[in-house]
């Protein structure tokens, strides 16, 4: 049996609402580290959030779309692709306010540094593998201990549990694996 092509409607619509995911995730993480976290940077916590939700995403949106290999890696490419995207959004704000204030060095150096991150997790996630609770468990420890500033009180994996974070990240990817599965079953 062959496998008929995606309904490119069904993909862009699994893209947005992986994006939207993303997003929340990303903000509900945050908000709560960021509350509780004393002495935190909130520009590092946002752009380390950002990479490491989105690259859990797009593991997870791979898996869901995993009998459609091309359309898994342009899905999965699309989501890795958002820290820059919304960089670019946040920065096309404003330099259509005040063109003249923008500086391109000033966003190339966040660029290189939403790159760096971006590897660092990718690294750690490989592709086309859903992050189960054991991994993303793992995973999610290294990224508090990168948000973390230095001298806290509490271990990051025990300030990670205290808050419960891996409960929010992992009932989100499984709505997206859920989501794109859906969609999978449907495009055939």
């Amino acid at each position: 049996m062959t496998q008929s092509p995606p309904s490119i409607d069904r993909l862009v619509r699994f893209v947005a609402f992986s994006t939207l995911g993303v997003l929340s995730t990303t903000q509900e993480l945050a908000n709560h580290t960021l509350a509780a976290v004393e002495g935190g940077n909130p520009e590092l916590l946002a752009e380390e959030t950002l990479c490491f939700v989105a690259t859990t995403t797009a593991r997870a949106a791979e898996v869901s779309l995993r009998n459609m290999p091309e359309a898994a890696a342009a899905v999965g490419s699309a989501l890795l692709e958002l820290p820059f995207i919304y960089r670019d959004y946040l920065v096309g704000g404003e330099m259509i306010a005040a063109p003249e204030a923008a500086s391109l060095k000033a966003h190339e150096a966040v660029y290189e540094r939403l790159s760096r991150k971006q590897a660092f997790y990718a690294a750690h996630l490989p592709p086309n593998r859903f992050p189960g609770e054991v991994a993303l468990t793992e995973k999610m420890a290294l990224w508090m201990g990168r948000v973390s500033p230095p001298k806290q009180p509490e271990l990051p994996t025990d300030r990670m549990n205290r808050l419960d974070l891996v409960t929010i990240l992992y009932l989100h990817l499984r709505l997206v694996l859920a989501f794109g599965r859906r969609e999978d079953a449907l495009s055939r």
